[in-house]
């Protein structure tokens, strides 16, 4: 069955950095475009960042663009988001998701980051 497994959440101070995971299964890995999205306490579901299947292009929300980077590994079926210079707003769950050509999407169940001194 399709699988997204999303690791590397923590507890970080302002300024810091954190690298999230996301481990897939169950789908054609390198067709699928992938987005990151994130929840932050009492709010909404916020988009990040996206990526073409190849991996050729990336999307950037306004207030991550510059401080955060989005990457796959097909071989591995493997995404990434790396996260530097992180800001208190920054604490949300993250979740990763497939979108596939055939309309069907997929999430993971989030991990946890939390930016404070």
């Amino acid at each position: 069955q399709v699988q997204l497994v999303e690791s590397g959440g923590g507890l970080v101070q302002p300024g810091g950095s954190l690298r999230l995971s996301c481990a897939t299964s169950g789908f054609i890995f390198s067709d699928a475009w992938m987005r990151w999205v994130r929840q932050a306490p009492g709010k909404g579901l916020e988009y990040v960042s996206g990526i073409d299947s190849g991996g050729d292009n990336t999307v950037y929300s306004d207030v991550v663009r510059g401080r955060f980077t989005m990457s796959r590994d097909n071989a591995k079926n493997m995404l990434y988001l790396q996260m530097n210079n992180l800001k208190p707003d920054d604490t949300a769950v993250y979740y990763c998701a497939s979108f596939l050509s055939t309309g069907d999407e997929y999430w993971g169940q989030g991990t946890r980051v939390t930016i404070s001194s």
